[in-house]
């Protein structure tokens, strides 16, 4: 079987194709800035990166032009498009209906609309890009697979919020959490690592990168994460500010004038890391400027570090201990420093981080970093969103 992979985002649709047989990655890629002057299409396969410039108007023209250079003479790697059987989409939000992938039909497609409002900025580019897909490949099953569902299972104690309860019943706030379909990929790759079965196990798993998030995940279910109601809440991110005190908003308004959507957009674009370094989103370029001494990249590093620590300890807590820790995520897996200053001081919890190993993890490897007195396993794994959407994807339309 092979399965194609699309990730729709508001002015970008990024691919893989991947044979499902061996489950092996035939070609990937992107589409940028749709709808924007300077788009193009870059696309990897076959050991090769092609970038073709052409003006993509919307997702329908994304998509046409991924499925024509997939199918193309010069940097195709099928001969016909029959040959996709079926097609995994990344849905941000499946509200409290959806706790598990599905295959897509008119009664889902008209969900995704009313659940919008809940993710503005996300679900209409989803739904643009599964409606492109049907009419590119008409009869071909597309599934969504929901960002959320992996934190369905939550409890109320977890995900409700300490407002009226009629909030949660008629306008559904609560905590619904997001990154599931990474922390599902990598509790299961523990379990894997681990030789033990996931439902006997008690794991963290970190996901770091420009969004951030932290999941408590026992006997294989997510019972709380740091993520809420939206990805705005939890940890520092690149341009989130994370948990934040409501009061600030009008508290900001009051010395601004500005309003909700402008307050809004401070917090979910200007804040984090950007804002707190003045400097850039990206960590790289924060631990570079640490390196160089900058207090506010070393301050904003113990920030980032100090708010991980505090969600490590309280998800220990609530599970009774922890088996596992892994991190992943661009960050995650590639900033030695950061998971060596999250988790320093947590030797009372059994957690201890061999300093030498962290440091010198070979690129892209899945490893064990803890120390050989370490009660608790300490792991790096890459994650692979798509690979998981393609599994999901293979089961339904197989089932």
């Amino acid at each position: 079987m092979i399965v194609l992979v699309v990730n729709a985002g508001s002015s970008s649709v990024k691919y893989q194709l991947i044979d499902m047989k061996d489950e092996k990655v035939i070609a990937k890629g992107n589409c940028e800035r749709i709808g924007i002057s300077g788009s193009f299409l870059k696309h990897k396969a076959n050991g090769k990166e092609t970038i073709i410039e052409s003006q993509f108007a919307d997702h329908n023209e994304a998509i046409k032009a991924i499925l024509d250079v997939l199918i193309s003479k010069e940097y195709g790697v099928i001969v016909s498009l029959s040959q996709i059987d079926a097609i995994g989409h990344r849905v941000v939000h499946g509200e409290e209906k959806y706790s598990s992938s599905v295959i897509i039909d008119e009664e889902v497609m008209k969900d995704l609309v009313k659940f919008t409002p809940l993710a503005p900025l996300h679900m209409p580019a989803n739904i643009n890009g599964i409606l492109a897909c049907q009419k590119a490949m008409a009869g071909k099953p597309n599934v969504a697979v929901f960002d959320t569902a992996f934190h369905s299972k939550m409890p109320k104690v977890a995900f409700l919020y300490g407002v009226p309860y009629k909030a949660y019943t008629d306008w559904k706030i609560r905590r619904y959490g997001f990154h599931g379909t990474s922390h599902k990929f990598v509790a299961n790759e523990v379990a894997r690592v681990l030789n033990e079965p996931l439902a006997n196990l008690k794991v963290i798993t970190v996901h770091l990168g420009n969004g951030s998030s932290i999941a408590a995940v026992k006997n294989g279910v997510s019972i709380d994460t740091s993520m809420g109601f939206t990805p705005l809440e939890g940890l520092i991110m690149g341009t989130r500010c994370g948990d934040l005190d409501p009061s600030v908003l009008e508290y900001i308004s009051s010395k601004t004038g500005w309003d909700l959507k402008e307050i809004t957009n401070y917090l979910n674009k200007k804040s984090g890391i950007l804002g707190l370094t003045e400097l850039t989103s990206d960590m790289r370029e924060i631990e570079s400027a640490y390196a160089q001494g900058n207090e506010k990249a070393a301050l904003v590093i113990d920030m980032i570090a100090y708010r991980i620590k505090k969600y490590i300890g309280s998800y220990s807590a609530i599970m009774g201990g922890v088996d596992a820790i892994v991190f992943t995520g661009g960050i995650g897996e590639n900033m030695p420093l950061l998971r060596e200053k999250a988790l320093e001081g947590l030797e009372y919890l059994g957690i201890e981080i061999d300093k030498l190993v962290n440091n010198t993890l070979p690129y892209g490897t899945i490893a064990p970093i803890n120390s050989n007195g370490s009660k608790v396993q300490i792991l790096r794994i890459p994650t692979n969103e798509e690979l998981m959407i393609a599994r999901d994807t293979k089961f339904l339309v197989t089932k």
